[in-house]
């Protein structure tokens, strides 16, 4: 069994513990493993130059999450954190002070722009950085060329154009975003890694994620959504609305920059059905909108109505299992 995970952040990490968890039971290798394989390809659209160095922030809450590493309180960065080094760079002027990187955080930042200025592609980087946590996932970034997701944003009068991580965190999504540009995503393309983690699937799940920022920065590279389109395998979403909200973060305000409602079955009808030219063979939405599951269904995608809640683990992989059982549903 081999599975692709399309994901970014932390709703695609809680997700992918999950599928760990349940290929762990459904496939187990008799040493605590699993003998299914994982591999989740990562949008890159955060990533950023700050204080010189590379810091790709869904590809480390993937990894840290998956290395029993993650703040679970926060749901980001590494628990039992200090920030010395921060404040220091803070005193000297230097970085995003609004923008806090830890101690042990930053220790993950220096290696991998150690890795990268020794030449080493972002893939290769990213590797030798999950080597240290054994994640049970194989982590791919969507791209080794560089993307960054900015937005246009109209403040204090004035049209600006600022990084998305300043847009999401500094002003918590509070300033309406008028546009989002997918800086150098025009040059990217898919690794041959991501290439044949697509052609070879036997399921290809869609995470619970930003359908904006990460999934679609994700299908923004050039030549993902024509894999996409060919891969063999069924191709599963997990929907991030529940009730007409994000399950977390501020999707809301991505979604409503690109003119798509907050609902389950408008993110549905955003991606697509594959068999009219979008992403999706299947879609997973919540008992609490199940009354929009015709009208997806109707959109040309098979819709499955489960709790999509991801309280602990044992919902969590339960909610794997669901996106498993629709793969195989017709």
């Amino acid at each position: 069994m081999k599975v692709t995970v399309l994901a970014g952040g932390v709703g695609g990490a809680r997700f992918l513990r999950g599928l760990r968890t349940q290929l762990r039971k459904a496939y187990p290798n008799g040493d605590g493993g699993s003998t299914a394989e994982v591999t989740a390809v990562v949008n890159t659209g955060d990533d950023m130059w700050l204080t010189g160095l590379r810091v790709c922030p869904d590809l480390d809450s993937i990894m840290y999450t998956l290395g029993g590493a993650n703040d679970d309180e926060r749901g980001w960065g590494r628990k039992d954190e200090s920030e010395r080094v921060s404040a220091e760079l803070t005193a000297y002027g230097v970085g995003w002070p609004w923008f806090t990187l830890g101690d042990l955080d930053l220790g993950t930042h220096i290696a991998r722009t150690s890795f990268l200025r020794d030449g080493l592609t972002l893939t290769e980087a990213t590797a030798r950085l999950t080597e240290r946590w054994n994640p049970g996932v194989k982590l791919l970034p969507m791209s080794d060329e560089p993307v960054e997701t900015h937005v246009e944003i109209i403040l204090d009068g004035k049209r600006r154009i600022v990084h998305f991580e300043e847009w999401w965190v500094k002003h918590r999504a509070g300033v309406p975003a008028q546009r989002f540009i997918q800086v150098g995503v025009d040059a990217a393309k898919p690794t041959p890694s991501v290439r044949r983690a697509i052609e070879q699937a036997d399921v290809i799940l869609v995470a619970p994620s930003n359908p904006v920022v990460s999934i679609g920065t994700i299908l923004g590279v050039p030549g993902i959504r024509s894999a996409l389109h060919e891969a063999r395998a069924p191709i599963v979403g997990v929907s991030p609305i529940i009730s007409g909200a994000a399950v977390r973060g501020m999707a809301d305000a991505c979604l409503t920059a690109i003119g798509v409602e907050t609902t389950a079955a408008a993110v549905a009808k955003h991606y697509g059905s594959r068999s009219r030219g979008g992403v999706l063979d299947a879609w997973l939405i919540d008992e609490s909108d199940a009354a929009s599951a015709p009208v997806i269904e109707s959109a040309g995608i098979r819709t499955s109505v489960v709790p999509l809640w991801m309280r602990d683990p044992d919902t969590s992989a339960q909610l794997a299992a669901d996106a498993l059982a629709a793969a195989v549903r017709r």
